[in-house]
């Protein structure tokens, strides 16, 4: 098995499962949050590296009995900077994936049972996308299918953060271990990326995933045969999946027009492929495009605004967790020329990209 080598790529092909906008009626806040689950087991793997986990969440302005109430609605920033804080001060790049490796289905709340008694994995990622803003408001996914394989592509909008390896880490981590609770054996991917650097120590990644993963790669996601969407699942009950559904809806019904924090959202994921237009966003959401400007302008956004701050902040965590270069990081932002990302970058922050100082993260 081979860890750290090339990149996987892909081709912006027809997309299987949108990233609709689905946010319930009680998550409408302008501050994206997360169930403070997410922090499941924190306590015990930051103990396990040294950590001194009160002092962290306290230094963060989290209260420590986060810990023992999931449910709870936690900033996603919050949680992501004591994520990060804590892998700086342990000096483990893994932490995340240390969490990751301890999760179960049920970590997912409410939402869990609902996934596990889904027919295949098809319908159960359908459900994850869904209902995703239950589990964390700045989480972006799509499952995107070509020929004999299956892309799983998340993407966090956090604000704040130049590196969010930890979050990420954790984040996918979570994904594939739900993937084998639900397929056991049967779950075989084909690879996983990140597009940070990879760590000093590659032991946890080997330990946790049977696969080849790479670093600097062009999306943070699973890789995995396409056959596998399809796989029965052997506990699925569809009684319980139906009175899971109505249970979840009757706190969380969905929302027919797009947020904000949804178009950001899917800008996040459509850049990378060149396709984060106006047009595309707005096929992508399920809408037209004069219904998604009405929608951006009730709220006082604009869309050229929000594509240039998801610009931006995917700029400057390429910069600063990945190794890519100026050209790659150029493409990935939707620019033909290394010129004009050189011209943008410059107008932005005041420098040209190859000046801009690139943060090494602790071994």
């Amino acid at each position: 098995m081979v860890l750290g080598g090339g990149r996987f790529s892909f081709d912006a092909t027809m997309l299987s499962c949108h990233a609709t906008s689905v946010l319930g009626a009680g998550f409408q806040q302008s501050v994206a949050t997360v169930r403070a689950g997410a922090l499941a087991n924190f306590a015990d793997v930051g103990k396990q590296v040294g950590l001194d986990v009160r002092r962290v969440m306290r230094d963060a302005g989290l209260d420590w009995e986060l810990l023992s109430e999931p449910d709870r609605r936690v900033p996603t920033d919050a949680v992501a900077k004591v994520l990060e804080t804590a892998a700086i001060r342990a000096n483990c790049q893994t932490l995340g994936l240390r969490m990751a490796e301890a999760r179960r289905l049920s970590d997912f709340g409410a939402v869990s049972l609902l996934i596990a008694h889904q027919p295949s994995l098809r319908d159960a990622l359908e459900s994850i996308v869904r209902y995703r803003h239950l589990l964390n408001e700045a989480l972006a996914m799509s499952v995107e299918e070509a020929d004999d394989l299956a892309i799983l592509r998340e993407e966090l909008v956090l604000e704040g953060h130049g590196t969010a390896r930890q979050a990420y880490e954790l984040a996918i981590g979570t994904m594939y271990r739900m993937f084998g609770a639900l397929l056991g054996p049967r779950w075989r991917p084909y690879g996983i990326g990140f597009t940070h650097s990879p760590p000093a120590d590659l032991s946890v990644h080997r330990r946790l995933f049977g696969c080849d993963v790479r670093f600097n790669n062009d999306f943070n996601g699973i890789v995995f045969w396409r056959q596998s969407l399809d796989l029965p699942n052997p506990a699925a009950d569809p009684a319980m999946a139906e009175y899971a559904r109505k249970y979840v809806e009757a706190f969380a019904p969905p929302r027919p027009e797009p947020t904000p924090v949804e178009v950001l959202k899917t800008i996040h994921l459509l850049m990378p492929v060149g396709r984060a237009s106006i047009p595309q966003v707005a096929n992508w959401l399920r809408v037209s495009v004069r219904t998604l400007q009405r929608r951006l302008s009730a709220d006082g956004k604009d869309f050229s605004d929000l594509l240039n701050g998801a610009r931006r902040d995917l700029a400057l965590r390429y910069l600063q967790s990945s190794d890519l270069s100026a050209t790659e990081i150029a493409r990935l932002l939707g620019y033909g020329q290394l010129s004009s990302f050189t011209r943008w970058f410059k107008d932005e922050f005041g420098v040209a990209p190859s000046n801009w100082p690139r943060r090494r993260e602790s071994a």
